[in-house]
């Protein structure tokens, strides 16, 4: 009987086998589904940890230029030590664990251990104020809380009957995460953990809402991102570095779940302010090999000369947003790599990329990712099609890394699941276009298309065009109100370093979307300013449609128009 670490090894060693035969991956790679699973305890100790001992699992890169590194086998016994620990105040399986660390090694440690409890890890970034950490303990039903010994204040009036564990400097009513160095370093679990239990609870960014509660199990994510590891393309041995922060899905997708299933070193640089040089010396420094970005992180290294970095880079990667192909031409004059994109949720793993050795489309997002049915469906007739809503198709087999679905603080969220699953295929959401070739290519949320006399406008493409403009550093495309055609595009653009608004530059801007887009897709208004964001960095495009619906006709303080320019 082959044991659940053997199936995992199997399918893992398809995808490295075949990283660069695409139609080969599509066609042999199965979805392993064990009936039990323990990514700690199964993978990380059994495999990791005794195969590679003196390996190094995680180097942390601090701002001041000193690194912490740590074995393997360094990292199963603190996880062991913190998991015991922890189980001795009443942490135990099922328990949800709210964990607000940076990019610290006490944060590795805990999600090791919190797997191995069987326990449920809710992640969160520091960033949170008060409120928002009230939402998530209530909403979620904490049972304890492990975070930086400055956030602690924020809990001051959160009353409840949970855990409380400070990291750093002791705190009044709160235990101490040094204290674990005297637990016992050999871990026992109590029970043999169900791939099906549940791992981890996320709060999405909500670009539109409150939050949802997304629930991932044992397997979704530990399982599910072996689409990471193949889309971008990580091996065995590499060093790994992605541009995330502590608290977000992209954070376990590509600092734990994707390096560590390729048993590769995660890098991690902990700066305080990103600077784009400092990033591109340790890239250097550290000979990363395996690098992911999201495109906000990309449009600011290609500021710098690239070409005068040299490297050890072998693979590119970008998620979270579509990434513009001006910046992949960019990267790839300089260093002769392709970025490629990727797209994916926090409801899932990686659905459709560009893996390695695949001829890449500019502006498209890929193909579908091994393990993945892809539909495009019509959000009105329901018809599949090469236009509609990017849906994952579950009538022939669910893919692993697919979430439970949404919850609420009674279980279940059976309205939104509802919604989300309706018709046999997953809903994310996002419209998208395919070419006859299978190539994806990104329009927008649902939410963001809208029309301009008469015709459906994506504000993604849009955007494209006016961040190719060598003024333009961010830009976001809404509908303002028109008497004449109801609604026309509108550009909110934020300047690159050295650039002051001005009518001239506004001018400029304009004329060169005018040059550059069809005329049905024109930019006729543009608005120079901070674009508001998700504390995770997504565009909150929703405030900038509700500001211009709030506005009307009136014009706005550094807003300048078309008919300005006639």
């Amino acid at each position: 009987m082959v044991s659940p670490t053997e199936e995992f090894r199997a399918a893992r060693d398809t995808l490295l086998a075949l990283r660069r035969d695409y139609d080969e991956a599509r066609t042999q790679f199965i979805w392993p589904k064990p009936a039990t699973f323990n990514f700690a305890i199964d993978w990380f100790d059994a495999v990791l940890a005794s195969e590679n001992p003196d390996a190094v699992a995680l180097r942390i890169i601090e701002d001041d230029g000193s690194v912490g590194s740590y074995s393997f086998s360094t990292m199963a016994r603190r996880s062991s030590q913190v998991a015991n620990w922890l189980a001795g105040f009443g942490v135990r399986r099922g328990t949800r664990v709210l964990a607000l660390l940076g990019n610290q090694v006490e944060l590795w440690e805990t999600t090791l251990a919190v797997m191995k409890l069987g326990a449920v890890l809710i992640p969160a970034t520091t960033l949170l104020t008060a409120e928002d950490l009230r939402d998530r303990i209530t909403r979620a039903n904490a049972g304890a809380v492990v975070a930086r010994s400055e956030i602690t204040p924020r809990f001051a009036d959160i009353a409840g009957d949970y855990v409380r564990v400070s990291v750093g400097e002791p705190c009044e009513g709160w235990r101490n995460y040094a204290d674990s160095a005297s637990a016992v370093s050999a871990f026992t679990p109590d029970a043999p953990t169900g791939a099906d239990d549940p791992l981890l609870v996320y709060f999405t960014s909500g670009t539109t809402a409150l939050p949802k509660m997304v629930q991932h199990t044992q397997s979704s994510y530990p399982i599910g991102h072996l689409s990471t590891m193949y889309w971008i393309g990580i091996q065995p041995g590499d060093v790994h570095l992605n541009v995330s922060s502590p608290g977000w899905a992209k954070h376990a997708w590509s600092c734990v779940f994707a390096p560590w299933i390729a048993g590769a070193t995660i890098c991690i640089y902990n700066y305080s302010r990103f600077d784009a040089r400092a990033m591109l010396d340790v890239l250097a420094d550290s000979k990363v090999t395996t690098f992911c970005a999201p495109p906000t992180v990309w449009r600011m290294l290609i500021q710098q000369d690239l070409s005068a970095w040299s490297t050890s880079l072998r693979e590119l990667a970008s998620a979270g947003e579509p990434l513009n192909a001006e910046v992949i031409e960019s990267v790839e004059r300089s260093w002769g790599i392709t970025i490629r994109d990727g797209f994916g949720q926090t409801e899932t793993t990686v659905q459709i990329g560009n893996p390695p050795g695949q001829r890449v489309k500019a502006g498209s997002m890929g193909r579908p990712i091994p393990g993945y049915s892809i539909e495009l469906v019509d959000p009105l007739t329901g018809e599949v099609g090469n236009d509609g809503e990017i849906c994952v198709a579950l009538d022939v087999a669910r893919p692993v890394g697919l979430m439970a679905g949404y919850q609420n603080s009674t279980g279940p969220d059976d309205e939104r699941n509802a919604s989300a699953f309706a018709g046999g295929r997953y809903h994310t959401g996002d419209i998208a276009h395919r070419d006859d070739e299978g190539y994806i290519t990104y329009v927008g949320r649902a939410d963001d298309v809208f029309k301009a006399s008469d015709y459906r406008i994506s504000p993604f493409e849009l955007e494209s065009v006016l961040i190719e403009h060598p003024a333009v550093a961010e830009a976001a495309v809404v509908p303002a109100p028109d008497e004449l055609r109801l609604a026309v595009p509108k550009a909110y653009v934020s300047l690159v370093a050295g650039y002051e608004p001005s009518r001239a530059l506004a001018g400029e801007i304009l004329a060169y979307a005018k040059e550059h887009l069809a005329p049905y897709k024109r930019v006729r208004r543009l608005e120079f300013a901070e674009l508001p964001k998700t504390i995770s960095g997504k565009i909150r495009r929703v405030d900038l449609r509700n500001a211009e619906s709030v506005r009307g006709a009136e014009r706005a303080v550094n807003e300048y128009r078309e008919e300005d320019f006639a």
